[in-house]
């Protein structure tokens, strides 16, 4: 008898997780549709705001570099000199210039740094508008002028 007692009882244990299982409904094509565009402009979001810190980092980052520039125009200034001349440029930085008997670089590290963020050459002029010489960067778009990330980073910006 007690055998029989516990087979019924194991039996109406597992009609109610049957019927448990039966009761749950799952998700209906719209409730799937509507969470995918709700992940959908949560993604667009996210990446607008990304770019938006990957726009600032850039000119953050050839403003360092101007920063760097000009720290090694001034070593430089005390080896030889004079800065180097416009037709010279910056990669008198890193390469002899004819002339420049005093000259004792490389005074960058990496030539890369000859380069903005954007890949382009930084525009180097001496002597300057205002100063001995003059470093910009046009940022993103490449053109005088400009706004947020298009906007030209110079070395007078910190003079």
């Amino acid at each position: 008898m007690t055998d029989l007692l516990r087979s019924i009882r194991r039996r109406a244990v597992a009609i109610s997780q049957d019927r448990r299982l039966r009761d749950r409904s799952g998700m209906t094509l719209l409730e799937v549709l509507v969470v995918m565009v709700i992940i959908g402009l949560l993604a667009t979001l996210g990446s607008l705001q990304l770019m938006g810190y990957l726009g600032r980092a850039k000119a953050d980052t050839a403003k360092l570099q101007i920063q760097e520039l000009g720290t090694a125009l001034d070593l430089f200034r005390m080896d030889v000199g004079r800065v180097p001349t416009t037709d010279e440029g910056v990669a008198a930085l890193m390469q002899k210039p004819e002339g420049a008997e005093r000259w004792g670089g490389p005074y960058l590290k990496k030539k890369a740094t000859l380069k903005d963020p954007w890949g382009r050459p930084y525009k180097y002029v001496s002597p300057g508008e205002t100063h001995e010489y003059d470093l910009v960067s046009l940022g993103a778009d490449g053109r005088a002028g400009g706004e947020g990330e298009n906007r030209d980073v110079s070395s007078s910006d910190d003079r």
